[in-house]
């Protein structure tokens, strides 16, 4: 393959799958860089279509296995079906100073085949909470600004929802929401007649309820509402980068994957002041190889990310690209995982 692209994207996720579909069809030659193996939408979906008989344990992963992966047994979706989109614990072990379960899936693809898919925007008070209240600095952009960038994703990924008009829950881009339950339905009858300030409210799932023409155009149909999502869904209603932005990407000619390929650091010029290309690990040979670039987009999730920078050292960023201030990896957010309360 070319070894010198316009960019180059570490990740083919969602945030990776989008940074390589607006690139290529900017015009830009870019490589999409992938640490796990290559999945292409729907002909790597191995389990899409059987019945739970047909499974050796009906969808049930046995004891054996459960005591040998506690991390991603937890993982919502995770059974004998979707096993094949998520890391072994054993395969990439970590240390715990404190609990914390890093779920993880290497492929093309990665998260986005086994994401929750709901998608509701931040309010205005999300962003002026943290100052507001003293827990954290200013954010440099608001609801106003962020929300045409809302609209444009919505539209193209296909964001199922109702409008309900509440400023805590800002409305969007929504296809026809799924229809409530008659349960559902009740109690969000019996909450606005006694509770007005209270709302029960259709979530915002990334499903096609209703394809539009440019989904269609690209392969995606209606969802079927089969609840076999994490299995990798074969008519591509759900938003995935193997079924949406990965393809989008590929229709302009200027795309090339490179799967299967470990990033070692980013190289950084000390003459030119600037990131030149990567250095990466070929999984299959063990051998280290080069491709280089003007423009690099980082997008291998929050702890990845951190540690591709940490270990880009070179004679102007000797503790990391980018870490003058040695802030890298210190103040990581990460996704609080099936919060409730009760009473």
């Amino acid at each position: 393959m070319n070894t010198t692209f316009d960019a180059i994207v570490i990740g083919s996720g969602i945030s990776g799958g989008w940074a390589a579909k607006v690139l290529c069809e900017q015009g830009l030659k870019t490589c999409i860089v992938e640490r796990g193996r290559n999945v292409e939408h729907n002909k790597d979906y191995p389990t899409a279509h059987l019945h739970p008989w047909e499974l050796p344990h009906a969808g049930w992963m046995p004891k054996a296995f459960r005591d040998e992966n506690p991390l991603i047994t937890k993982a919502a979706g995770f059974g004998e079906d979707t096993a094949h989109f998520f890391i072994k614990d054993k395969e990439q072990p970590y240390v715990q100073k404190k609990s914390f379960d890093w779920i993880r899936g290497f492929q093309v693809g990665g998260k986005s085949l086994t994401w929750g898919r709901a998608c509701q925007r931040w309010s205005q008070s999300e962003f002026e909470s943290p100052f507001k209240y003293n827990y954290g600095i200013q954010w440099p952009v608001d609801y106003a600004e962020m929300a045409p960038w809302y609209h444009l994703v919505e539209d193209f990924i296909g964001v199922c929802g109702n409008k309900d008009g509440l400023e805590s829950m800002p409305d969007g881009e929504f296809l026809p929401p799924f229809e409530m339950n008659c349960v559902e339905q009740h109690m969000s009858t019996a909450l606005a007649d006694r509770y007005p300030d209270r709302h029960l409210v259709h979530g915002r799932w990334a499903h096609l309820t209703e394809p539009k023409e440019h989904h269609l155009e690209l392969g995606r149909g209606k969802c079927q509402a089969r609840n076999l999502c994490m299995r990798g869904c074969p008519f591509g209603a759900y938003f995935s980068s193997n079924s949406s932005t990965i393809p989008s990407a590929q229709r302009t000619g200027n795309l090339s994957i490179l799967s299967d390929a470990v990033v070692v650091k980013i190289i950084y010029d000390d003459q030119q002041k600037k990131a030149t290309g990567i250095e990466y690990i070929d999984t299959a040979t063990g051998s280290r190889q080069v491709i280089k670039a003007s423009i690099i987009f980082v997008n291998a999730s929050a702890l990845n990310s951190n540690l591709i920078l940490l270990n880009s050292t070179s004679d102007r960023f000797p503790n990391g690209l980018g870490n003058d201030h040695d802030i890298l990896g210190r103040y990581v957010g990460f996704h609080n995982y099936r919060g409730y309360a009760s009473g």
